[in-house]
């Protein structure tokens, strides 16, 4: 299972992507807030989390396979 993080979850990370263990979404994200500290839990409570290119739920199993996406707001724009 690959972690790909985006933005200000990559910056809080110090990286961009990861394998880390769960059988879950759920545990995926434990073990990401677990190894990357409170900074990137701080981003995940605001972020939209995918999984393989969609929007998933943190009960939702994943596999060897899958790709689970940390995607934070962005904001940005003239003003």
């Amino acid at each position: 299972m690959v972690l790909r993080l985006f933005a200000a979850a990559r910056e809080a990370a110090g990286t961009g992507r990861d394998a880390l263990p769960g059988a879950t979404v759920g545990d995926v994200l434990g073990a990401a807030r677990t190894r990357y500290g409170p900074a990137f839990a701080d981003v995940l409570d605001n972020a939209q989390v995918w999984r393989n290119g969609e929007p998933c739920d943190p009960a939702d199993a994943v596999g060897e396979d899958d790709e689970v996406a940390v995607l934070p707001p962005v904001s940005g724009g003239a003003h």
